[in-house]
């Protein structure tokens, strides 16, 4: 089966939006993909607005720019407002409606909604939404395995981080099951 995905993770700075990113970047490379990540910072630093666009395939990535996704990640309502017009038609939204109430999305879109700041306190670390987030979009694409996601956290949340792996599984499993 032939893979290609244009995605778009965005949010506030602090809200481990480029680790998204990076973590989808380093799985595609895990799995013998071409992928390209690119992050974009607002002029803010933490609290401004931060997104990254990732492409990932199974051929030549001839340009790195994503003008047009096949998904959306929006963490904030600033990105939902900014990148949910640039979705495909027919394209992936997955949001944090956290703090969105009354929002009118689109109809021509695949739409997952998720309070992922409750469910992140549930698990007791509002800093594990991304990896709700995360989740989600790997059980509704389909584009990876959640053991090919493992396998970057192993990597990623070792040392001193390795006290941080266990919620960061059962944030992603949350994610999972909430898109299922």
């Amino acid at each position: 089966m032939a893979k290609h995905e244009q995605v778009i993770v965005a949010g506030f700075g602090g809200q481990g939006v480029m680790l998204m990113g990076q973590m989808l970047a380093y799985a595609a490379t895990n799995e013998g993909l071409n992928t390209v990540w690119i992050p974009s910072y607002g002029p803010e630093t933490r609290g401004g607005t931060a997104n990254c666009s990732i492409a990932i395939s199974d051929k030549m990535i001839n340009s790195p720019v994503v003008t047009r996704p096949d998904s959306v990640v929006a963490l904030n309502l600033p990105s939902l407002e900014k990148f949910e017009p640039k979705l495909k038609k027919d394209g992936l939204l997955i949001v944090n409606d956290a703090a969105i109430k009354d929002y009118e999305y689109r109809d021509d879109v695949r739409l997952i909604t998720i309070d992922a700041n409750k469910e992140a306190l549930a698990l007791g670390n509002l800093r594990v939404a991304n990896m709700i987030m995360l989740g989600a979009y790997i059980q509704a694409t389909g584009i990876f395995k959640k053991d090919a996601i493992i396998e970057v956290f192993k990597k990623t949340f070792s040392g001193d981080k390795a006290k941080l792996m266990d919620i960061n599984v059962k944030a992603l499993e949350t994610g999972m099951k909430l898109a299922a």
